[in-house]
């Protein structure tokens, strides 16, 4: 007898409360170290609770969730935990413009988008969620820094550092736009503070060669990580100055030594600290300098400035001086902070070189006759060596190894290779962060905390009235007593960079026993992570600081394991068009809610006037294209919304949001509920050709679940539904149907639930085992023949594979449409593919 359930439409908003309920309750997904399966560890990167979660979040967490729960059925313990990256600036943001506590904001989004992320049915592992700044977690975080302070692995020096005199913090290369801070907006200013750093420079060799045994990651990540790391091989030499000084250069590209046409040194070089204090229009250049920006990017593209030293740099081939000039585009903390300048071949320089009228030589060309082709642009291609003196018809590979030979000879120069990585900074002057466990004292100097006086937890009765670290100024955390001698001492009041916290969560998130900050032994069941999933914006710095710690956390004999991902995939964003109206001179942006879509235009709801309807772009809060996944789930269900996440577009490329998209997935939801329905337990009877494409899809899907090619999954799901609806009613139908509820139930898993339980197959199908496929159904032993009067299809046969062209070509006549199509005239030529197509000529 069919449940009553299946006499009404799939109601998803009682069935995704009941099921998830029945989840916790049987406590499905939590991980067990002990068990006896083989472990699978599927994490998504761990959100910022930022308030509330975004359709990307859905597609990301969607993703895993699938792998996560197919894994399962397949007979893995299976470890997918949740957690959040819940330190950094927009708390303290917070905190200074709204008047509350940044802990309090930020639990307060931690619990509505845990609420949330529950109401989609995720496959999570609540029992084992972290937050990094509970001092739980950031304690442990303290002695792994403390551990890495004991190896050598952490030091503390003077640096240059981007400041911000309005936020009062240190900023990252990356939080500097245009030369201004990312959230003030003030001219960022070059300073010199101490600052803590972790020695990362130690495993730069180790890093890059670790790439190449990442076989799961895609191409394009390990190749921006290997650009970001930057090993080269080149020449450090000496010019000797006018002055009677030296300047020492160091250039990838020796072989282009006789283009040189000025030397240029950063304006915190000591050459150009020590022009500036003699030369009051030197300094005042320098302090521009400072005020500009500061990463490669952006100094790449800024316009290039520089200040004439007077001084001149003896080439040391050809004897010639050349001008030293300070300039905008040279950074210190790269090679030796002076660069030998070739304009004909760096564009850099050429710019450079075009601005203030120096020459520009032409040292490398395609063959020897275009040595003289003047040069509008620089020219980074190979060749040989032309204007070059000694060089000249030189490869330039060869050409390389003669420079150095001959610099190494004459003892002004060595071969060296150089490093693009330099060592992180982890220094931050906030409040919201892992308070750095080091005491300053006056007679011991810089001494650690000991391990039994962690954590160091943050003082709550902070003022973030003004701008500054609220730690420094703060009346009483800072002061204690010097854990060596006694003597009263001060906190360290930096806190660490929170990329420092998402580099090991990963670990936390397999081992969290209370006395330390994971178990060796139960690290080693679940890492690596066999599928690690998130955003390409995260492929350099996030990706390499986790591969990082964890080999300096082997190097100290923590874990034993060097690559903490084994498998890497980035998924392409959720995008949607945008809705605006010009104000004057402001563009107003409005949310898909607050607009009436029709046709190619749009109109504002409140008004009914048009608004602009704007590109498909990623959904941004600035641009208000964006959807509220809370209220696609109340109006279609959390499966439907699922379900869209998957369909369509390959995981790996962006996602256009669509109302129609998502009104099609809310309509198969119920289409798939109806044929669950249709499940008739007294049918009897086989249909051989449904049990083979039954067959077919359980081993496909599973090919392209592992393959995280769901899109495809989808799309098999599609055609076995098709082909289950057509099919008369029998045994081989209902088992069809069956398997399709539990094919669909890692996607849909709430519908899943409700039909498995209507269908009376008892426990829950989140614990249900995935479909078993028989070998011999996936070989084909019928196939499809096209049959063609005349060249135009009249009907197609279903034949056994491999019949005879004679047998293909009597049943082609002898159909019934065929006949009607040749209406009595002679055949004249019968054409037989075998397998294919059967073409009649009269």
């Amino acid at each position: 007898m069919t449940d009553q359930r299946f006499d009404v439409r799939f109601d998803a908003g009682q069935a995704d409360a009941r099921w998830q309920a029945a989840w916790d309750e049987a406590r499905c997904f939590e991980a067990d170290s002990a068990s006896p399966k083989p472990k699978s560890y599927v994490l998504e990167m761990f959100p910022y609770p930022s308030g509330r979660i975004h359709i990307g979040h859905v597609r990301n967490y969607t993703m895993g969730d699938v792998l996560a729960r197919y894994k399962a059925m397949r007979g893995f313990e299976v470890l997918h935990p949740m957690g959040w990256d819940a330190f950094g600036m927009p708390a303290e943001n917070a905190a200074m413009e709204k008047g509350v506590h940044p802990a309090g904001w930020t639990y307060e989004n931690i619990a509505t988008m845990k609420r949330q992320l529950k109401q989609l049915g995720f496959a999570l592992d609540w029992s084992r969620e972290i937050a990094t700044c509970d001092p739980a977690y950031y304690g442990h975080e303290q002695a792994l820094f403390l551990d890495l302070y004991a190896a050598g692995l952490v030091y503390r020096r003077e640096s240059a550092v981007n400041w911000d005199p309005v936020d009062q913090t240190v900023l990252a290369n990356e939080q500097v736009v245009d030369g201004r801070g990312w959230r003030s907006g003030a001219l960022v200013e070059k300073r010199k503070l101490n600052q803590w750093f972790l020695k990362i420079t130690q495993f730069a060799e180790d890093l890059l060669a670790g790439l190449g045994t990442l076989d799961g990651w895609p191409d394009k990540v390990r190749t921006m990580q290997e650009n970001w790391i930057g090993k080269s091989q080149g020449l450090q030499f000496a010019f000797d100055l006018s002055n009677g000084e030296i300047v020492e250069v160091y250039t990838t590209r020796p072989d282009t030594i006789f283009g040189a046409s000025f030397v240029a040194v950063a304006p915190d070089h000591p050459l150009a600290q020590g022009v500036a204090a003699s030369n009051c229009e030197a300094a005042h250049f320098i302090a521009q300098c400072k005020q500009g920006g500061t990463t490669a990017a952006e100094l790449e593209t800024a316009e290039k400035l520089g200040f004439d030293t007077g001084i001149g740099a003896r080439h040391p081939f050809t004897g010639e001086y050349l001008p030293v000039y300070i300039a905008n585009f040279v950074l210190m903390e790269y090679g030796t902070g002076a660069i030998m300048a070739v304009p004909g071949h760096d564009q850099r320089d050429f710019d450079f070189a075009t601005k203030y009228g120096l020459p520009i030589v032409r040292v490398i060309a395609a063959e020897p006759s275009a040595a003289d082709a003047p040069l509008t642009e620089a020219e980074a291609g190979d060749g040989v060596c032309v204007n070059s003196g000694f060089l000249d018809g030189m490869a330039v590979a060869e050409a390389k190894v003669e420079v150095i030979r001959r610099t190494e000879a004459d003892g002004c120069g060595a071969g060296k290779t150089v490093w693009r990585l330099r060592d992180w900074g982890v220094s931050r002057q906030r409040y919201w962060g892992t308070p750095i466990p080091f005491i300053h004292c006056e007679n011991c100097g810089v001494v650690p905390v000991p391990k039994d006086q962690l954590p160091v937890v943050l003082p709550e009765d902070v003022d973030f009235s003004v701008p500054g670290n609220p730690l420094e100024r703060h009346a009483t955390w800072k002061h204690v007593d010097c854990p060596q001698c006694g003597a009263a001492a001060r906190r360290e009041t930096d806190t660490l960079d929170t990329f420092v916290n998402s580099s090991w969560y990963f670990l936390r998130f397999a081992s969290q026993p209370a006395d330390k900050p994971f178990d060796m032994a139960e690290v080693a069941q679940w890492l690596p992570v066999e599928q690690y999933i998130g955003g390409i914006e995260h492929a350099i710095l996030h990706l390499l600081y986790a591969r990082f710690w964890t080999r300096a956390l082997a190097h100290v004999g923590a874990v034993d394991v060097k690559e903490p991902f084994a498998s890497l995939f980035t998924q392409g964003m959720v995008t949607h068009e945008t809705y605006s109206r010009k104000d004057g001179p402001r563009e107003i942006y409005f949310t898909p809610g607050e607009v009436d879509r029709s046709g190619t235009g749009a109109t504002l709801k409140s008004d009914g006037q048009p608004v602009q309807i704007g590109k498909v772009i990623k959904m941004s809060k600035s641009k208000k294209n964006v959807v509220d996944p809370e209220d696609i789930i109340a109006d279609y269900g959390a499966d439907a919304v699922r379900w869209f996440m998957l369909s369509d577009s390959p995981p790996e490329r962006d996602l256009p949001w669509s109302e129609a998209g998502i009104e099609g997935c809310g309509r198969f939801v119920q289409r798939l509920w109806r044929l669950f329905g249709q499940f008739d337990g007294s049918a009897t009877g086989d249909n051989t050709a449904l049990a083979r494409k039954t067959h077919q899809t359980v081993a496909a899907v599973a090919t392209d679940i592992e393959a995280l090619s769901f899109n495809k999954a989808v799309a098999r799901i599609y055609e076995l539904t098709s082909a289950t609806e057509k099919a008369a009613p029998s045994a081989t139908r209902n088992e069809a149907i069956r398997t399709i509820l539990l094919l669909v139930s890692p996607m849909m898993p709430h519908l899943a639930e409700e039909g498995w339980d209507a269908l009376g197959e008892g426990g829950l199908v989140a614990e249900a085992a995935w479909p078993e496929v028989d070998p011999a159904m996936l070989v084909e032993d019928e196939v499809t023949v096209a049959v063609q009067h005349m060249g135009k299809l009249r009907d197609t046969l279903t034949v056994a594979k491999g019949l005879p062209k004679d047998q293909l070509e009597a049943l082609a006549l002898a159909s019934e449409r065929v006949q009607r199509s040749m209406d009595g005239a002679e055949v004249r030529k019968v054409i037989v593919v075998p397998d294919r197509l059967v073409n009649i000529v009269t």
